[in-house]
């Protein structure tokens, strides 16, 4: 229900004050105790919360997500399904959200669970998603499946990293037939400024934990991609495939 008629419901005597009360603060978040659900943030910002699912417990994660998906319906009645998409989890909670989501599918190698009960205008441009190397991927399918889950298609080109550049030229034009492209790297960081100086898009850097001691953890990639020379490069933090996923289609749907 829309303010405007949780108010009518309270003027002709449907709703009470208590359920009234609790039916407006729904529009704008449920307090579960352990976490409190933004419901206005499709509102405010065009999508729904994400769950971050590290450092979670499989029960909170459920919760959450038994809430979004309507479980656990409004004051009023209404429910609030949505499509779920948790970040950063693992099988133990998947087995929990099967429990109240058992349409939900884990995608072991990104750290992702989603599950979509609403259909997802699928856009018309899409999202290249490349990496240096192999060892990037659960950071790119990260951000691939974001885009995905967002409605953007998604171009996946790996391990075409500057140690053999030519396995990019070999894919430089699928790469500029994107609208926005994401280059995942570790070790140096490379990869990003050659992407840059190669397409007409905008390149959105993800820095890697992957590599040797003095890469430390991916600091040495990140200060290396925030000092690229390549114009159109921005850059998220270090492993952080979801924003660059979320952005990218962003842009994808400008």
């Amino acid at each position: 229900m829309t303010l405007s008629e949780i108010l009518e419901a309270y003027r002709a005597g449907e709703l009470d004050q208590s359920a009234t009360e609790t039916a407006i603060t729904g529009r704008f978040f449920q307090d579960l105790g352990h976490s409190t659900v933004d419901t206005d943030r499709s509102r405010r910002t065009g999508n729904h919360e994400v769950i971050y699912g590290e450092f979670k417990t499989p029960s909170q994660i459920a919760d959450l997500v038994a809430v979004m998906h309507g479980a656990d319906k409004n004051a009023d009645g209404t429910s609030n399904t949505q499509n779920v998409l948790v970040t950063r989890t693992n099988a133990e909670a998947f087995a929990a959200v099967k429990a109240v989501a058992p349409d939900a599918v884990f995608h072991p190698e990104a750290r992702l669970i989603s599950s979509i009960r609403l259909p997802v205008p699928e856009k018309s441009t899409q999202v290249a998603v490349v990496t240096a190397g192999t060892s990037d991927i659960p950071v790119a399918e990260e951000a691939a499946i974001t885009a995905e889950f967002f409605g953007s298609p998604v171009l996946r080109i790996n391990d075409v990293g500057v140690a053999g550049v030519h396995r990019l030229l070999a894919r430089t034009e699928e790469i500029r037939s994107a609208r926005v492209v994401i280059v995942v790297a570790g070790m140096e960081g490379a990869l990003p400024s050659v992407v840059g100086g190669l397409v007409d898009k905008p390149v959105i850097a993800v820095p890697t934990s992957v590599g040797y001691g003095a890469s430390f953890s991916g600091i040495t990639a990140l200060l290396g991609m925030l000092n690229s020379c390549a114009s159109g490069v921005s850059v998220v933090n270090i492993d952080n495939g979801f924003g660059a996923g979320f952005l990218a289609n962003m842009i994808n749907g400008l």
